[in-house]
């Protein structure tokens, strides 16, 4: 495994609770590319991220980053890592100066002019607290922090929930402008409008298993959506990967090839459409 240099690299990745089991999830992140990791809540996106950062021991599997494994290089690595997450707090009550300062003494690499430049960018004042900060706030200090020690992959956690669209949308400009500049993004998150306007790939998670690892465009071409009124024809009902009910009738997902070759009227399906869709077949089987 040390072989591969990806950024990450996770290899039969297995997690087992009472009511839950990750099973052998395996994937390689493509460098300078960000990566959507989808699929509804309770699918194990959060076990993921958290097996491979090791807040949770999963129950099986290799995880490498840059081509070190985390169960033996963890301190090389979090200096080449930063995780940012919707639910990520900070003693409310001190100073970013003050939280700064603490973080700083960790990492050796930490810059403090690239730190001066995210501050300025963001418009963050190292004299508030974290309590005086918006959730956007949080969420941009947070990517300060971890772009000033040099981390070249970005681990992100629903960084865009509760948050309002203006706040999302500058979020993901600046996810862009990371990935432009040559940082790995692994975009963890249910918003999967968010990753319509930034991703470039996407891993689908259902039910604790990997079931999709392309490129989203890739992804989004595989299938079509007719939208029905009535009753499903029987012609549809054959084909469909999935039905959704709507006011006047159904949305069933179809693959793009079969939906062509039987001439079934068709539309582009959303990323958003495909996965409820799909989620739908996965409930029903």
């Amino acid at each position: 495994m040390a072989a591969n240099n990806a950024p990450l690299s996770v290899r039969g990745l297995t997690k087992k609770y009472p009511a839950f089991e990750l099973r052998d999830v395996t994937f390689d992140l493509v460098p300078g590319a960000i990566t959507g990791f989808i699929g509804r809540n309770g699918a194990g996106k959060t076990t993921t991220l958290n097996s491979l950062l090791g807040f949770i021991r999963p129950d099986g599997g290799e995880v490498s980053f840059f081509g070190l494994d985390m169960k033996t290089s963890a301190e090389a690595i979090k200096q080449r890592i930063g995780f940012v997450s919707a639910g990520m707090t900070y003693y409310t009550g001190k100073k970013l100066k003050t939280i700064t300062d603490v973080t700083r003494a960790f990492y050796p690499g930490w810059d403090d002019g690239t730190y001066r430049k995210y501050m300025s960018q963001f418009g963050l004042d190292e004299g508030k607290t974290p309590a005086a900060l918006s959730n956007g706030m949080k969420i941009k200090y947070a990517l300060a922090l971890a772009l000033s020690h040099g981390a070249d992959l970005m681990l992100l956690d629903e960084p865009t929930s509760g948050l309002d669209p203006v706040s999302r949308e500058e979020l993901i400009e600046i996810f862009l402008s990371l990935r432009d500049a040559g940082k790995t993004i692994l975009f963890s998150t249910h918003i999967t409008s968010d990753l319509d306007k930034c991703a470039d790939r996407i891993l689908f998670l259902q039910k604790g298993q990997l079931t999709a690892d392309m490129e989203l465009e890739n992804f989004r071409t595989q299938y079509l959506l007719a939208e029905i009124q009535g009753e499903l024809p029987e012609n549809v009902k054959a084909l469909t990967k999935g039905v959704c009910r709507v006011r006047d009738g159904y949305t069933a997902l179809i693959q793009a090839d079969d939906a062509k070759a039987a001439g079934i009227p068709c539309r582009a399906a959303t990323l958003d459409e495909i996965m409820v869709h799909l989620d739908k077949e996965e409930a029903a089987q």
